[in-house]
């Protein structure tokens, strides 16, 4: 199983916008929701269940300040999957 850091339009661009490497993004909503798409339905063939973990700004500003990460893809492939392990029931 694995989580993939998931976003709504608004989401994406205020995520974006705080990041400290915008240019790990696409350059639209719309490529990252193709590309993001098409991730997910790769981990699936190859039979890998994949999981939509949605990012909430606020919600992953805090996870930043308390654990003293900056936003970046590190710490956004880290905060999905604490968030993956606790939705699992924290094992």
């Amino acid at each position: 199983m694995i989580g993939l850091t998931w976003y709504t339009e608004e989401t994406w661009a205020e995520v974006k916008a705080t990041a400290s490497d915008p240019e790990c993004f696409e350059e639209s909503f719309a490529k990252w929701k193709a590309m993001a798409v098409s991730a997910r339905r790769e981990f699936q063939r190859s039979g890998v269940r994949a999981i939509e973990c949605l990012i909430a700004p606020q919600e992953f500003a805090a996870w930043c300040a308390l654990n003293s990460q900056e936003n970046n893809a590190t710490s956004r492939a880290e905060f999905v999957s604490e968030k993956l392990t606790a939705a699992q029931g924290g094992s």
